[in-house]
């Protein structure tokens, strides 16, 4: 947030640390959150995780298509995907998993701004769990977000 903040962005956080700052932290309540504040992009920062411990990476979910639901947000969401993916991959020199649409995720289809999630690498990994834990390591996750973030909603 504070990157963003440095260059001029409002910031509006859900949540910081372990707390949710509005509501019970449902994920309808996080897309009514954005959606009520006309939000320019709803990032949602996670980790993964899987059975399978070699897996590591980043990958970007953004919302399919569906009429009536998503069909508002679905091209600029995708766009969204595409730069703060790039941007990640870019300056965490972390594996490009790409792009997954999801169908099944509340709170992409509650939201009427554009809406992400990034899952920036999976705590099942022991190696990138390390790197997702260092300081040095979450500082540039946090460049690449606010690269792709600023590529995608430039400020005029």
């Amino acid at each position: 947030g504070y990157q963003l903040l440095g260059r001029g962005y409002r910031v509006a956080m859900t949540r910081t640390g372990g707390v949710f700052r509005y509501g019970n932290g449902g994920n309808i309540a996080r897309a009514q959150f954005c959606n009520r504040r006309h939000a320019a992009l709803m990032l949602r920062i996670h980790a993964d995780g899987s059975t399978n411990t070699s897996l590591h990476g980043f990958q970007t979910l953004y919302p399919a298509w569906h009429k009536g639901w998503t069909d508002d947000i679905y091209t600029r969401s995708l766009k969204a995907a595409r730069l703060v993916q790039a941007a990640s991959v870019r300056t965490t020199g972390a594996a490009n998993l790409g792009l997954i649409k999801r169908t099944d995720l509340t709170g992409f289809n509650w939201a009427n701004v554009p809406a992400i999630l990034v899952e920036c690498g999976f705590m099942t990994n022991p190696a990138e769990r390390r790197l997702l834990q260092s300081a040095s390591y979450q500082l540039k996750v946090a460049h690449g977000l606010v690269a792709g973030a600023a590529a995608f909603a430039p400020i005029s």
